[in-house]
């Protein structure tokens, strides 16, 4: 009875995906739990180049709400966005994007059918991180752009990403990381080349003067920047192999 005075909710495991249709009115709320996302959907937007011809398709693995949708706007891409929550999807279809449910693990979509795979804080959740990176790498056409946000399997990230930002207003909702499933540089850059995808990756982190800007309430959005080491968050892209 205590408990659910004071949750409306059980508890839930690391990493459980209940935790987003909990959490869906927060999704395209610039200051609600998932506020970083939104940082991180505009520094993956920066990576993505405008279409190369007409009609090309960007497939986007655990979209989510479809965040990344206003940083596409006028690049000329069909944004094809995988989630498994119905709900999720459905607020990116009012966002432009066209959701397809599924499994990233096990994607509903055609060999080659992409010439942009967006992999964006997605793969620290995944349990079989070469099954995601072979998906991902299946659905790119031969030239196809891979690009990857996620978090790295080191001590300094789980002290960083999960002990103090899970606690942290907007960072990261408490309970959202696994710590056993942070991602292997090593692996996940070995893995991609098995699929003639040779990655390049750099280190960001959210601006420190955007991020004490937001917290008082004097800008929506915190610009993510360079940082020389890839040992906390990192993104990473490369180009199919013709």
């Amino acid at each position: 009875m205590l408990r659910s005075l004071r949750s409306p909710h059980p508890p839930l495991r690391p990493n459980d995906p209940a935790l987003y249709e909990h959490l869906a009115d927060h999704w395209w709320r610039p200051r609600g739990k998932f506020a970083m996302l939104h940082w991180l959907a505009a520094a993956r937007g920066r990576l993505v180049p405008p279409a190369g011809r007409p009609g090309a398709v960007l497939v986007d693995l655990g979209c989510g709400a479809g965040l990344l949708a206003p940083h596409l706007a006028g690049k000329g891409y069909r944004h094809l966005g995988v989630d498994l929550s119905e709900t999720a999807l459905r607020l990116g279809r009012d966002h432009g994007m066209q959701g397809v449910q599924g499994d990233v693990l096990a994607v509903p979509l055609a060999d080659g059918c992409a010439d942009v795979v967006v992999a964006g804080e997605i793969l620290e959740h995944v349990p079989d991180l070469p099954a995601a990176v072979s998906e991902a790498c299946r659905l790119l056409r031969p030239g196809g752009l891979l690009v990857i946000d996620t978090l790295a399997d080191t001590a300094l990230c789980r002290g960083i990403a999960i002990h103090l930002g899970e606690r942290l207003p907007g960072i990261a909702p408490r309970g959202v990381h696994d710590p056993a499933l942070l991602v292997d540089r090593v692996v996940l850059t070995r893995e991609c080349a098995r699929h003639g995808v040779h990655l390049t990756m750099r280190g960001i982190r959210p601006s420190m003067s955007g991020l004490l800007a937001w917290a008082v309430r004097r800008r929506s959005i915190v610009r993510m920047v360079p940082v020389p080491t890839t040992a906390v968050l990192f993104q990473a892209r490369g180009r199919k192999e013709d």
